[in-house]
């Protein structure tokens, strides 16, 4: 995935981000942190892992941790994703795994919105605001934070 510089510099007024689905709800990531997409294959289970670590895979010889975004969000891990966004945090590898990945939208930094105050509070916290578009609202979801939350939840345990 190409991503030019002056699309997602932080002086630009626009912002690209990846956008995907988890259980129907539309989240978009910013492209500057997606490091590819990929379908998962041959997950291994980790023992005693959080439930949100779906396993660990072997990806052109690095070891990715596969974060199921469905759990991690409180949500029923009904249906299977086919798909994960691949990232990197701190030196590690991440893959989160999502329902679907669908286009990479460019939107203007100035129209994000702040989370709306219905938002489930478990969700707030990993949502930076919201962008809305022509037919839906979407969630700019905050990476780094979701991945400090399964930390949290690792350290907890």
């Amino acid at each position: 995935m190409s991503k030019p510089h002056s699309e997602t510099d932080k002086t630009s007024g626009v912002i690209q981000y990846v956008t995907v689905r988890i259980a129907g709800q539309l989240f978009g990531v910013p492209i500057e942190i997606v490091h590819e997409v990929f379908t998962p294959d041959r997950v291994t289970r980790v023992p005693l892992a959080p439930a949100e670590i779906q396993g660990v895979l072997n990806l052109r010889g690095r070891i990715v941790t596969m974060v199921n975004m469905r759990r991690l969000l409180g949500l029923s891990s009904t249906g299977e994703a086919k798909t994960a966004v691949g990232i990197e945090r701190h030196g590690e590898a991440f893959g989160l795994v999502v329902d679907e990945v669908g286009e990479v939208l460019v939107l203007e930094r100035a129209k994000r919105e702040a989370n709306p105050a219905n938002l489930d509070p478990r969700w707030a916290e990993l949502v930076t605001g919201v962008h809305r578009l022509s037919n839906e609202l979407m969630l700019v979801l905050d990476v780094e934070r979701a991945l400090a939350r399964l930390g949290a939840r690792r350290n907890a345990a």
